[in-house]
């Protein structure tokens, strides 16, 4: 139950997409309460950034893993995702949707706190993780070729160039003992489950098309594509994009304009914008069978595109795991690490920073939020002054 109540907190109040979920997973249970360390913690990252899949959910899963097995994962993958999951399916029943102005201002306020969070984490994983010139600079070379290049396949390729350099160009610290002494998190899996999961993932990819096909119903097909589009998308919310829009509008089992409504409203509230699958859920079903079916198929719409990440990433972290455990794997783990935190540093200015400084408003609030970022202030209350302000700024503006 404590982990579900911490990710249902988190859940409602963070914005500003996966880069800013992982700023406030770190304060949360880094920072704040130790469940992991910053080299556990960014080994995950590294590890949910090279899987296909919504990369903040999964480090949030393996979060919920670690401190409870497979039900704090559950507790942490409901916490995390149910609120924008239901206000997307309330919005596709027709319950919210509307914008208004004070809105519009307690986003743009929330993506400003967003800005100081991320900040906050790119700070303290670089004291921690990114420790001599070596990896400073492969740090700084993964920030300039991210912002450089862009797209998703730059992330990759940095990651892959970073974990090229550490197992070049850095020198073996520690041991395996003290590496296994951090492997708490995967405690709770064996390599046999993770083959067995990992079979679940490649069945799902191949026999839900043949289901589809042997009995053509609407929402098979949906269901079908939802997975397909979770399993095999690279980059998070935005680029999953593309692929919905081809699985659900082009075979016309959601209208176009609807999809574009329920992708704007995803980015308007917090949490993964993979639940957008749940607004796709609800605009599929039938209206004339009212809103339970539509909460039903919303609901089944977001198991199906989550489904993949949870089967990818408890059937890869023990392999994970024995990986970290070689000495030269280490300083590849080293090298990958720096890589990280160079795109979390890209990332703070492009979207981060860019989506949330508008205008002189912005430029006059986020000084405030840092303020009281760097004096260590909890992140709620930092959480409340930019909701508040936004919201007070766009009102006389």
């Amino acid at each position: 139950m404590t982990v579900f109540l911490i990710f249902l907190r988190l859940g409602l109040s963070s914005f500003g997409g996966p880069v800013a979920h992982l700023g406030y997973f770190r304060d949360a249970f880094v920072l704040r309460r130790r469940w992991l360390t910053d080299s556990q913690y960014a080994d995950l990252v590294a590890l949910c950034q090279l899987l296909p899949g919504p990369a903040s959910s999964q480090v949030g899963m393996a979060i919920g893993l670690a401190r409870a097995g497979y039900p704090g994962l559950l507790a942490a993958w409901l916490g995390f995702t149910l609120p924008s999951a239901l206000l997307l399916i309330l919005a596709a029943i027709g319950l919210a949707q509307y914008q208004s102005v004070w809105l519009m201002g307690l986003v743009a306020g929330l993506k400003l706190v967003a800005v100081v969070v991320v900040a906050q984490a790119v700070v303290g994983m670089r004291r921690a993780l990114v420790t001599g010139p070596r990896l400073i600079l492969i740090m700084l070379c993964s920030t300039a070729t991210t912002l450089i290049i862009g797209g998703v396949w730059s992330q990759l390729l940095v990651i892959l160039l970073g974990a090229l350099a550490g197992r070049l160009w850095i020198l073996p610290t520690g041991t395996a003992a003290q590496y296994e002494a951090e492997g708490a998190v995967v405690r709770w899996l064996s390599p046999r489950h993770a083959r067995c999961w990992l079979l679940a993932f490649v069945g799902g990819l191949f026999l839900l098309p043949l289901l589809s096909q042997l009995y053509p119903q609407g929402w098979l097909h949906l269901m079908d594509g939802l997975f397909r589009s979770g399993a095999l998308v690279f980059g998070g919310g935005h680029v999953v994009l593309p692929l919905l829009q081809n699985e659900v509008v082009a075979s016309g089992l959601v209208e176009e304009s609807r999809f574009l409504a329920g992708y704007g409203l995803a980015q308007a509230v917090p949490g993964p914008l993979f639940t957008l699958a749940s607004f796709l859920g609800a605009a599929f079903a039938d209206p004339t069978l009212g809103w339970p079916a539509a909460l039903g198929f919303g609901l089944l719409a977001t198991l199906a595109i989550f489904l993949p990440a949870f089967l990818l990433l408890v059937g890869v972290l023990p392999f994970w795991h024995r990986l970290g455990q070689h000495p030269h794997m280490r300083t590849t783990l080293s090298g990958i690490n720096a890589a990280v935190v160079g795109l979390l540093l890209a990332a703070l200015w492009d979207p981060v920073i860019l989506s949330a400084v508008q205008g002189p408003a912005d430029l006059a609030l986020l000084p405030i939020l840092a303020l009281m970022g760097w004096r260590r202030l909890p992140v709620g209350l930092i959480v409340a002054a930019g909701g508040a302000g936004g919201t007070l700024l766009t009102l006389l503006c």
